[in-house]
């Protein structure tokens, strides 16, 4: 039986746009207030500085406790709150980072987001600016599709008003179709510019059934901010329809029963054409079921033989095809030998006749390569498989050929390869540079692609990295390793040492004024240094919303440079005064210079 899955995106555009940039109606977060801290909060499970919590110490007095329930129980039933809110500690509570799988597939919608100011959309038409897409709030106050931008902002003086981008959300629906068809069926349309057309015919049951599916699928796309609606039926136009016009998030139409759930929706469901639906609603037909008793020669004169043919498409009475997303096919270059080879010198050959019949199927495709995978298939029937990578997208046969030249010493030919495939398994776009130096008078940027690739090919991809800044206090977690070429940016305008160590390594021998000058002398790896000067202290709170250990833990860092002029930058556990904060062991942590 066939069975199509109708995925209906309702602010697609909206929602797009949230996703990009953060919305400017939300007002900026205020700073929290600082409370005073309690240095001796024994076993108190409230954090640091304030921010009570249900099941702290308060809740746990027996006069605080009676006087809260005497007054919860002098309360209606339908007004009383549940015990976890009286501070109960023994009742189970919900994981804060693990929402619970939605039972009712009604309700799986997204949570809403609210935007204090309204956003619409404005395109061209003619020589006006309409609304092409309107935000849930902004549909409530009466803005709809369709309506001039001058009325909604005569009615809404502080409207937000962004340009429409039927492309960008045409480039989207693009890759969710493509990531559907390589992740969840092998057939999958857009139908329209809200949503998607599966094909779940034979496969349903690899996803846990129809019910399971749909619920995943809403969950995929609310993580990434869209507001979904699926609708499964057995043809095309009847998921089409309920998906739009149904009330349910999630709807199961059995087989056999889409004229009853067709039944009570608008003509427009069936997606006529806007003359078909205002002569509709002029004969009185303002439902379908007011459409399938009538006779098929009257209809068509009323409404056109599209829309008939619409109906019965949506019935099942006349098939309406699937045009499926073709994935793009990996570009393959072949050469068959006459006579097996095995020298280093004829397998290079065959390389450059390869790399040139690829790259005039790339350069067809606008692509450039980003690695390439050998396969030469041996006369003993085993496959020897060479791969190569480059930093950045690249057409260059010379380049390329040099990459393999520095790898052909790891090719086994045995007695004798017979024929020999390139594939191109990752390719990106490339396009036209831009010219600079002599004719521009610019001075030139040197391009250290080729020069990555090619100590790639002797050291590895992995020995080649650079450094890019992440949001966070604790210096070992406030770099990654990004790809060599990368233009990282949003690095802090404090000092840090060019050479950070793996793991802080301890310190002995210490001397130090506690609890705010820096040392005058310690030891590491066994060598006495003499502190000449020093900067500091910098301290840095531990990050308690990652490990429980951290909630107390400070560093305070200090510069120094010792008597031969070397510098550290090494810091002590604790803040020298408290002494829950550190034990006042001292580590060090970077070199600078």
């Amino acid at each position: 039986m066939t069975r199509v899955a109708s995925l209906y995106l309702p602010h697609l555009a909206i929602e797009r746009l949230r996703r990009l940039e953060r919305p400017r109606a939300l007002p900026e977060p205020r700073p929290a207030p600082i409370l005073p801290v309690d240095d001796d909060p024994g076993a108190c499970s409230v954090p640091r500085g304030g921010g009570w919590r249900p099941g702290a110490r308060w809740a746990q007095q027996g006069a605080a406790r009676g006087a809260v329930e005497e007054q919860v129980a002098a309360l209606p039933l339908h007004q009383r709150p549940p015990m976890r809110e009286l501070g109960r500690r023994s009742e189970a509570a919900d994981h804060p980072f693990k929402r619970l799988v939605a039972t009712d597939q009604r309700q799986p919608t997204a949570a809403s987001v609210t935007h204090l100011v309204p956003m619409v959309l404005a395109e061209q038409l003619g020589q006006r600016q309409v609304i092409a897409a309107a935000c849930p709030s902004a549909m409530t106050l009466g803005l709809t599709p369709g309506m001039a931008v001058t009325q909604a902002r005569a009615l809404i003086p502080d409207l937000d008003i962004r340009p429409a981008d039927r492309a960008a959300d045409a480039a989207l629906l693009a890759d969710l179709a493509l990531h559907a068809v390589r992740h969840w069926t092998p057939t999958a349309a857009v139908s329209g510019s809200d949503g998607l057309w599966l094909d779940l015919s034979g496969v349903a049951h690899l996803h846990g059934g129809e019910a399971r599916f749909c619920q995943r699928l809403v969950r995929f796309c609310r993580r990434f901010g869209l507001t979904a609606r699926v609708t499964i039926a057995s043809t095309p136009g009847a998921a089409h329809a309920l998906a739009r016009f149904g009330r349910d998030a999630i709807l199961l139409v059995p087989g056999g029963q889409e004229a009853q759930a067709l039944a009570p929706l608008p003509p427009a469901a069936l997606r006529l054409t806007p003359e078909a639906t205002v002569a509709a609603n002029r004969f009185g037909l303002d439902r379908i079921a007011d459409l399938l008793p009538l006779p098929r020669g009257p209809l068509a004169r009323r409404l056109g033989v599209a829309s008939v043919r619409r109906l019965d498409e949506a019935l099942g009475r006349v098939p309406e095809p699937i045009v499926p997303v073709v994935p793009e096919e990996t570009p393959v270059a072949k050469r068959r030998l006459l006579e097996p080879i095995g020298t280093a010198e004829a397998i290079e050959q065959v390389i450059a006749d390869l790399l040139a019949d690829m790259m005039l199927v790339l350069q067809a495709r606008g692509r450039g390569v980003r690695t390439l995978v050998l396969l030469l298939d041996r006369i003993d029937g085993s496959v020897q498989r060479l791969a190569i990578g480059t930093a950045r997208a690249t057409r260059d046969v010379v380049h390329l050929a040099r990459l393999f030249h520095l790898r052909i010493e790891r090719i086994d030919p045995g007695d004798g390869i017979e024929t020999m495939r390139l594939a191109a398994t990752r390719i990106d776009p490339l396009g036209a540079t831009a010219v600079a130096g002599d004719l521009t008078g610019e001075a030139a940027v040197p391009d250290v692609a080729t020069l990555v690739d090619q100590i790639a090919g002797r050291v590895g991809e992995a020995a080649l990295f650079t450094a890019a800044p992440v949001e966070s206090d604790v210096p070992e977690r406030a770099v990654r390793r990004a790809p060599p070429l990368a233009a990282p940016t949003g690095w802090p305008t404090w000092r840090r040492p060019v050479r950070l160590l793996s793991r802080p390594e301890p310190l002995t021998g210490v001397l130090a004024l506690l609890p705010d000058a820096p040392p005058r002398r310690f030891i590491w790896r066994g060598q006495v240094h003499a502190v000449v000067a020093g900067d500091g202290p910098e301290r840095i709170h531990g990050e308690w919303w990652r490990r429980d250990g951290e909630v107390w833990a400070v560093r305070d860092y200090f510069r120094v440079e010792d008597d031969t002029g070397a510098r550290f930058w090494l810091f002590r556990r604790g803040d020298g005064v408290d002494a829950a904060t550190g034990d006042l062991s001292w580590y060090l942590h970077g070199l600078f210079g």
